[in-house]
């Protein structure tokens, strides 16, 4: 634990965790010095819409499914009173100890969302110098955006200021996304290799023995989007097979990933989780993984899984929003 509160930057690349190759050498090297593991995710709709589904997978990172559910009467167990109960729902700042947070998109649905849950919303343009994008070097926009996204945090010349504009910034960028703003398309359609750019930046910028490297925890997320289930690549269970098979040698206990509140949820699906790697300097432990793969986190990684709707309170515990889950 920080001796002093950390402020947090999460970088999410939704659908981008299939692209990734070994030339992306920055998301491998984060995660051979981070902490990593999978965040699981509910089992989606029989017919969801690709926005749909971008705004779903959000509101679990950030505990709000149960508010996502109930608003579009998609959660299958919820009753008259619970719906009710869940129509409305504190602000991130409410229920974290007057945190102040942002998120960063291209996606209008995801800001209308963010916006009801309390988030400052901005767009890559928002942050990028106010030029014709014709005349600016492309190969810049990573390191402009990179510079941008820790002055938010308070972070400058790898010092910490006294004061940030916010404590939490969470950038999204969509594997899919074609806006017609460029410098938002280059966030959006430019795959794998622009994240990759900003993971460099954001690294150097951290390096051991500058202040910023102990009070900046990192979170790197990639989601696989839309995925099937036939699609077993990425599967928490070893044997499918044997799940009707009675057995004692293949019993398990409940997994905790599958649990929220004392109450097992039926909905979880056990295959395709969002990676995540975190850092933060004297803070996380490291473990043996060497790569950003789903193999290497499931061989190697330390964290194993929890249901993604603790994140959120993961990372606010680390800012001295939250107490620690389970305390």
């Amino acid at each position: 634990m920080a001796d002093k509160p950390s402020r947090a930057l999460v970088i999410y690349g939704d659908g981008h965790a299939s692209l990734l190759s070994p030339s992306h050498a920055h998301l491998h090297s984060f995660a051979s010095r981070a902490s990593c593991g999978f965040l699981s995710l509910r089992t989606p709709p029989p017919t969801e819409s690709e926005n749909d589904r971008v705004v779903r997978e959000l509101a679990q990172l950030l505990d709000a499914y149960d508010f996502y559910a109930a608003r579009n009467r998609q959660h299958e167990e919820a009753d008259a009173d619970a719906n009710l109960k869940e129509s409305s729902i504190p602000t991130v700042s409410q229920r974290f100890m007057g945190l102040k947070a942002a998120i960063i998109t291209a996606c209008p649905n995801l800001r209308s969302f963010a916006r009801e849950l309390g988030f400052s919303v901005l767009k890559i343009d928002d942050l990028i110098t106010k030029s014709d994008p014709s005349e600016k070097n492309l190969q810049e926009l990573p390191e402009e955006l990179t510079s941008k996204l820790l002055e938010l945090l308070g972070f400058s010349g790898g010092k910490v200021l006294e004061k940030s504009e916010f404590d939490l910034v969470i950038l999204h960028i969509r594997a899919s996304d074609m806006s017609q703003d460029l410098k938002e398309k280059m966030a959006g359609g430019t795959g794998v290799d622009w994240l990759n750019k900003i993971i460099g930046g954001i690294m150097q910028s951290t390096q051991a023995g500058l202040d910023i490297a102990s009070r900046l925890h990192f979170s790197i997320i990639l989601s696989y989007g839309t995925v099937s289930a036939s699609e077993d690549s990425c599967s928490f269970i070893l044997n499918s097979g044997t799940e009707t098979n009675s057995d004692p040698s293949f019993l398990r206990p409940c997994q905790s990933y599958t649990i929220k509140g004392g109450k097992i949820l039926n909905d979880v699906r056990h295959h395709h989780p969002m990676l995540i790697a975190q850092w933060q300097e004297g803070v996380t432990r490291r473990d043996m993984a060497r790569e950003f793969s789903f193999k290497e986190f499931k061989e190697r990684g330390g964290n194993l899984a929890i249901l993604a709707d603790r994140f959120l309170h993961e990372v606010a515990f680390k800012l001295w929003k939250a107490p620690k889950y389970g305390a």
